[in-house]
């Protein structure tokens, strides 16, 4: 039997599977995977909570801030450098948090896999599938994205069971084997052929689409990038939030924690799903209105967090809200080269990429401000989806494109 692959992984089977692996590897720079290691760290460094949410939190402050001169790179160097680069930086990240000896290595540790992980490997992996997929690009998109939910299944789960039988270090050192010395040779393989990204704005694509696209200055300069923003920062922006402080509501409504956990399962499946429904979306109204539509099963959730206190209330919550972050990171993520062109899309995405990072540094401690000046988790909901639909009535006013490209600055 002759196995086809879909039509639009049929244009560059290795890059297609370079983005993929891309969004997946950045697993080992994610909160999801370092924070499996907060109990042993703190105990080993004898670090109070706030302490250690304080150095990861400068670190994550710090690789955002960095993201945005770093990130332009990738319209400069070919792709086998710029992920050469990235998973450097991941695999010295591992090495240093795997070695560490005194407290202050965790901070370099922590920006280092924060910017080479969160940062730069998400950031390459979606800027390639932007750039060399002209065509059913919702749906490379949500293969790409679906890298995240496969390391959110499988990196926690592991490092978990190698911490409990060989400690907090382990996982880290076998990390940095596996991200030089085996992930590394594989990626650069994968990305032998992609054509350098200054043939884009020399000569054009193989199949002769249009790149003519905006400089980064140029979409500064675009009303509509900051009626666009918001919406596409809503859903990682409140996401972070609500799991941040999930134990913290589940004591409030009194739910039980293994409830949260199992919860969590839904999530992830209304994730992995909806991204399925998301890439064809896309390619048939775009990007900017499949994301408007994509925001409003968190709405949903949130609505539903509000008001009900029952103990199913999380699995339905959730669910909803992995719905919308599946759409989130499939649209959000086509929404930029479909405003832009693809010319200059690593220094636009890189921009959009600090924006979010900074977002998700910003919304766990405002969220905790407001829920230990009293707010209840009913107010938090309504306060997150009333943010949301605003966000969504600002992306659904801005124009589809900017209507001209005026010239470089």
């Amino acid at each position: 039997m002759n196995l086809r692959l879909p039509r639009f992984i049929q244009t560059n089977p290795s890059l297609a599977l370079f983005a993929l692996l891309a969004t997946a590897l950045s697993g080992f720079g994610q909160t999801f995977f370092i924070s499996i290691f907060g109990s042993s760290l703190r105990d080993t460094f004898e670090l109070s909570n706030a302490t250690y949410g304080t150095y990861y939190s400068l670190a994550t402050l710090g690789s955002a801030l960095v993201l945005v001169r770093l990130g332009t790179i990738v319209d400069r160097w070919s792709l086998a450098n710029t992920i050469t680069l990235a998973l450097g930086l991941l695999g010295t990240s591992a090495l240093l948090l795997g070695t560490a000896w005194h407290w202050l290595l965790l901070i370099p540790g922590f920006f280092l896999g924060r910017l080479g992980g969160q940062g730069m490997m998400t950031h390459i992996g979606f800027t390639a599938a932007s750039r060399y997929f002209d065509r059913d690009r919702g749906k490379i998109m949500a293969l790409t994205v679906s890298g995240l939910p496969l390391s959110e299944a499988l990196l926690p789960a592991a490092g978990g069971l190698i911490l409990a039988a060989w400690g907090w270090r382990s996982p880290w050192l076998l990390a940095a084997a596996f991200l030089l010395v085996l992930a590394l040779p594989l990626m650069r393989w994968l990305a032998r052929d992609a054509r350098h990204p200054r043939e884009f704005r020399a000569t054009g694509h193989e199949d002769g689409a249009e790149t003519t696209g905006f400089t980064r200055r140029q979409a500064l300069r675009d009303p509509g990038l900051y009626m666009a923003l918001p919406g596409a920062l809503a859903v990682p922006f409140t996401v972070t939030a609500i799991l941040f402080h999930q134990t913290a509501i589940a004591e409030i409504r009194g739910w039980p924690l293994e409830h949260i956990a199992l919860a969590f399962s839904g999530y992830a499946l209304g994730h992995f799903l909806m991204l399925f429904v998301a890439g064809p979306l896309v390619d048939r109204i775009g990007a900017r209105r499949s994301l408007v539509i994509g925001l409003y099963p968190m709405v949903a959730g949130l609505l539903v967090m509000a008001m009900t206190h029952a103990s199913w209330t999380p699995f339905l919550y959730l669910a909803l809200t992995g719905m919308s972050q599946g759409f989130a990171g499939t649209a959000g993520n086509a929404l930029w080269p479909e405003r832009y062109g693809v010319a200059h899309i690593g220094a636009i995405r890189s921009l959009a990429q600090a924006a979010m990072v900074l977002s998700t540094s910003a919304s766990p401690v405002l969220a905790g401000l407001a829920l230990d000046a009293g707010m209840t988790p009913s107010g938090l909901g309504i306060t997150l989806a009333g943010a949301t639909v605003a966000a969504s009535l600002l992306l659904l006013l801005a124009p589809e494109r900017p209507r001209t490209v005026s010239p470089s600055a």
